[in-house]
């Protein structure tokens, strides 16, 4: 199959997260052109692309409480909410990617995946490898979850590369935000980490915060501290937390460049 690439174009980057229900459609147009490009010019390389909520599903996930877990007939009805807003952005993200050529599949996980206490427990991964042996692109998403623990939740874009990259193995995980990479002194952004391992991590963890914007899904810590337990895991996987906003900066990643904060072992 070649080499194989997640990326997660962040809810921060293709919406505004101050404003509810607000899609940046000019980035998503750029960054689907990008993404694009690299496709075409980089012949063994696979990919699966995944991206946030945003302010459309962190929203209403924030009123109705969803990723903490799911019990009586108004939390249901979030529940469902939630879902049809990360659907909706979900369509503009498609809508994005059709229209640079892409030939692009979503993979909506409340349909495959699910959950034990906010974890995958089960994901049939068969019609998604189906699609990457045949050179399409899949997409998936963050998304409420049936949970056999919580009723229901919603498992990040993270959560969903986390069991991904166990079950096969890219080489890079890319998750592109507003921020420039990882800064030591946030919300100062004066000292941009250009590397980052467990151990550096430790000493500068105090100094990680949320990003702006509502994020029901944990911030850059949060963040952080997950992509460095699964580069733990996995040997000779490298992940990249750089800015998508930057021109070019999607395609430079894909094209194996470092752009941002590099964590590895």
């Amino acid at each position: 199959m070649g080499q194989l690439v997640f990326l997660k174009l962040g809810g921060s980057l293709i919406t505004d997260k101050t404003k509810a229900y607000t899609p940046r459609l000019e980035v998503l147009a750029d960054l689907a052109a990008q993404v694009e490009e690299a496709r075409l010019v980089t012949h063994d390389m696979q990919m699966v692309i995944g991206h946030g909520s945003g302010s459309f599903g962190h929203a209403a996930a924030s009123r109705y409480q969803t990723r903490k877990g799911v019990s009586g007939a108004e939390a249901w009805r979030g529940f469902a909410e939630v879902w049809y807003q990360a659907a909706a952005l979900n369509r503009l993200v498609m809508d994005a990617l059709h229209h640079a050529g892409s030939p692009a599949v979503a993979f909506a996980p409340i349909s495959a995946v699910i959950a034990s206490d906010g974890r995958v427990a089960a994901w049939d991964l068969g019609p998604l490898r189906a699609a990457l042996t045949n050179r399409l692109l899949p997409v998936v998403y963050g998304d409420v979850i049936f949970d056999e623990q919580r009723g229901g939740t919603i498992l990040s874009t993270e959560d969903l590369f986390t069991y991904l990259a166990h079950q096969l193995h890219p080489q890079r995980i890319l998750l592109a935000g507003l921020e420039e990479g990882v800064w030591s002194d946030y919300p100062r952004c004066t000292q941009l980490l250009r590397e980052l391992t467990p151990g550096i991590f430790h000493a500068q963890a105090p100094g990680l915060e949320s990003t702006a914007g509502m994020d029901v899904t944990g911030g850059m810590r949060s963040k952080v501290t997950q992509m460095l337990a699964l580069v733990e895991e996995i040997s000779d996987l490298e992940v990249l937390i750089f800015s998508g906003l930057h021109p070019g900066n999607i395609l430079r990643a894909l094209q194996g460049e470092t752009p941002g904060t590099r964590l590895h072992r």
